[in-house]
C-alpha cells in the first residue's frame, strides 16, 4: 500500500510542478477567509484519488476537495485520507514550501503516510512499526531536553478567526520556555520537520484530519509523541496537535495549559 500511495503522490506532484511554472495562468477560489483552491488542488486530488480507488477499490476515500466517498455500504476499516496540497498559500505565491499528504487509517489509526514536497523531491514516509524515513535515510526526533534552545513550528487558526485571541495566548506562554517559532505554512511538512529534527517541535489548533494524518504517523515513527492539546489523542477530531519529545512535550502542554 505504501508503494501505491507514493506513485499516486508523485503522479499529483507532477501536476504541481507543471502549475508552480504557471502560476500566473491558475484560477483560484476563496473557499473562506485565507483559505484558498486552484483547479491545481482538485486536479491533484482526482489523480490520487483515481489511483488509490482502481487497486483498493474495497477502501473508503476522504479528500479535502471531494469529501468523503464511501466504497461499499458498510464502513470499510480501511480510510485514505488525502490532502493533494497542503501549502496552498505558499504554491501560490511560490514558496517551496507545500506538499502532497497521503495517510492511510486502519480502525481510525494511522497506518502509513507518504508526505511529498515536489518542489524539493523530499519524500517523507512511514509505515507503523517500522519507522519513518527521508528519501530512504531513517528519521529521529531531535533530543533536546533544554526548552531554551527549543525552535517550535506553529500555524494560524486561519478558518476559524474566533480562535486567534487563544493563539496569541498560546504563543504568549510557550515562548516564555523556548528559543523561538517558525510558522512555515504546512502543517503536514511541519510535523515530517520535527520527525527530521529540522524544527525542536510543533503546535496548531483547527486543523483537518487531511492536513495531519500522514504527519501524525511519520513524526510518532521517528520518536515523537503526538496528542491533543491537553494530552488526550483526539487529533483528528479536534484538529488540536502537539508534537515533539518527550521531554519538550511537556514543556509545551504545561505552557499550554497555563494558558
Amino acid at each position: 500500500m505504501l508503494t501505491i500511495a507514493r506513485r499516486a503522490a508523485e503522479e499529483a506532484g507532477k501536476i504541481l510542478q507543471m502549475g508552480l511554472r504557471q502560476l500566473d495562468q491558475i484560477q483560484i477560489e476563496e473557499k473562506g477567509r485565507g483559505d484558498l483552491v486552484s483547479v491545481v488542488d482538485r486536479r491533484a486530488e482526482e489523480v490520487i484519488k483515481n489511483i488509490l480507488l482502481e487497486k483498493f477499490p474495497q477502501h473508503d476515500f476522504l479528500g479535502e476537495e471531494f469529501g468523503e466517498t464511501r466504497a461499499q455500504a458498510e464502513e470499510s476499516e480501511f480510510c485514505w485520507v488525502i490532502d493533494p496540497l497542503d501549502g496552498t498559500t505558499n504554491f501560490l505565491h511560490g514558496l517551496p514550501q507545500f506538499a502532497v499528504s497521503i495517510g492511510l487509517l486502519k480502525r481510525g489509526k494511522p497506518e502509513l503516510g507518504v508526505v511529498y514536497n515536489p518542489a524539493t523531491e523530499e519524500w517523507f514516509t512511514a509505515a507503523r512499526g517500522e519507522g519513518a524515513q527521508l528519501n530512504g535515510r531513517k528519521l529521529r526526533v531531535s533530543g533536546l531536553r533544554d526548552g531554551g534552545r527549543a525552535i517550535v513550528a506553529t500555524g494560524f487558526p486561519f478558518r476559524y478567526p474566533d480562535l486567534m485571541p487563544r493563539q496569541y495566548a498560546l504563543l504568549q506562554s510557550v515562548l516564555q520556555e523556548i528559543a523561538d517559532v517558525r510558522r512555515l505554512g504546512s502543517a503536514s511538512l511541519d510535523l515530517c520537520f520535527v520527525a527530521a529534527n529540522r524544527v525542536d517541535a510543533f503546535f496548531e489548533m483547527g486543523l483537518k484530519p487531511w492536513d495531519i494524518c500522514a504527519g501524525i504517523l511519520i513524526a510518532q515513527e521517528a520518536g515523537a509523541i503526538v496528542t491533543d492539546l491537553a494530552g488526550q489523542h483526539t487529533m483528528l477530531d479536534s484538529g488540536n496537535i502537539v508534537a515533539a519529545n518527550t521531554y519538550l512535550h511537556s514543556i509545551l502542554l504545561q505552557q499550554i495549559a497555563a494558558a
